[in-house]
């Protein structure tokens, strides 16, 4: 089956992507401690959001096109000559709203204007960020998934060196120019590995802009734009609340957590992005879909549960070796969050549907709401159960979002196959 074969693949280098990320944090813990990851944390946030304008959030759109139209040439040109004009026109747009407003955004997301240089930089580098998502995703949707993994892999490695060094020599302002600078470095290496695909011609991506196509990438814009303006600034709001209500290192604890729970799920979400969105786009039959769900959900439920019972057992080694004693509060989180990963999972396996068939208008209100809800129980929560309650709203929230999932694809999925 592909996806075993594609999740497989991917293992080696997730593998390698998961431990650069990890032995970063434990460079930055060591080095910034609590407070340091707190703010690394939302300049991590920070830069999602803004990459999203600045590619014109159209990344999964190309992926989907580029799968659906793949062995159509003609298409494929208009595809790419089109999200390659409006990734440079928005690029350039935020990268100059970056360059102008960078002391603000300094005192908003990171509350110190200290920070004001590495926004500034990111405002000068961010048309090679956005050029370097649209490749990647045109290697998605072409199914290229070895070249596709190698630039991940490089670019977690790129991450890697860059953030050891600037925290040793400058802690908290290093591991914001690394963020930065990284990601803007491996557009080259992504560029030379995808000028030697024996597909690339530069013919591709000349020409005007095809209104058609912007306007189907526009359905994708519209629902990566609600993603960027949801979760990550939800996150931004629950950090400033911890911050507020129960300090900035309550604050570091949780995001040592976040960065445990994203790394860990880092191989599902990987095979999910490089097989189920260009599948799924794929497929026109209800059958064939159901039957391409049913069947991710007998491989990948079973890996995420015995991942969740594996991270718990080994909770106080974990924060040992990646953190430093200051966050051994953290291992209060981990039952509940590793609840929120597993349904997190389930929930985003139909979410991967919504994108695929561009389901604009219910992805955009399953993300509104939900975020909405994660943002309303971690207040009241943390009220009453103090830092464990950001934990428990989090596992809440993805268990009812799993629950509206099979609600809204209740005729798909219970429907019996003819």
């Amino acid at each position: 089956m592909k996806l075993i074969k594609t999740s497989l693949f991917s293992a080696i280098v997730t593998f390698i992507r998961i431990s650069s990320g990890f032995v970063a944090s434990k460079a930055i813990a060591i080095f910034t401690g609590p407070a340091g990851v707190a703010l690394i944390g939302a300049f991590a946030n920070f830069i999602s959001v803004v990459l999203s304008f600045a590619n014109g959030a159209i990344t999964s759109g190309v992926v989907k096109y580029t799968a659906e139209f793949n062995n159509d040439e003609d298409e494929l040109k208009k595809i790419f000559r089109t999200s390659f004009l409006i990734s440079l026109f928005c690029s350039i747009i935020v990268g100059v709203i970056l360059l102008i407003f960078a002391k603000n955004f300094s005192n908003l997301i990171l509350t110190n204007d200290v920070y004001t240089n590495p926004i500034r930089i990111l405002g000068l580098t961010i048309v090679l960020y956005s050029l370097n998502s649209l490749l990647i995703s045109i290697l998605n949707g072409k199914g290229q998934i070895r070249l596709y993994t190698w630039v991940n892999t490089i670019g977690s490695i790129i991450g890697l060196i860059f953030t050891i060094v600037l925290v040793y020599f400058y802690k908290v302002q290093g591991a914001l120019y690394a963020l930065v600078l990284s990601q803007s470095i491996v557009f080259f290496i992504t560029l030379v590995l995808i000028v030697k695909s024996p597909w690339f011609s530069i013919d591709y991506f000349k020409g005007p802009l095809d209104k058609i196509v912007a306007m189907k990438l526009g359905h994708f814009s519209l629902m990566a734009i609600v993603t960027a303006l949801t979760m990550p600034v939800a996150q931004i709001i629950l950090r400033n609340m911890l911050i507020s209500n129960l300090g900035i290192n309550a604050a570091g604890i949780w995001q040592g957590m976040m960065r445990v729970s994203d790394g860990y799920l880092m191989l599902i979400t990987t095979a999910l992005s490089t097989y189920y969105l260009p599948k799924l786009s794929s497929l026109i039959k209800d059958t064939e879909i159901k039957n391409e769900i049913f069947r991710g959900y007998k491989i990948i439920l079973p890996l995420v549960f015995l991942g969740c019972i594996l991270i718990y057992f080994l909770r106080f080694f974990i924060i040992r070796i990646l953190y430093t004693p200051e966050f051994n509060e953290m291992q209060s989180l981990f039952l509940w969050q590793l609840v929120g990963d597993f349904f997190k999972m389930a929930s985003w396996m139909l979410a991967y549907l919504m994108l695929a068939k561009a389901m604009t208008k219910a992805y955009i209100i399953v993300e509104v709401v939900f975020s909405l809800g994660y943002v309303l129980l971690s207040y009241y929560l943390t009220t009453n159960f103090g830092l464990k309650g950001i934990s428990i709203a989090f596992a809440c929230n993805y268990f009812l979002c799993f629950i509206a999932m099979i609600i809204i694809f209740r005729k798909l999925l219970l429907t019996p196959n003819e």
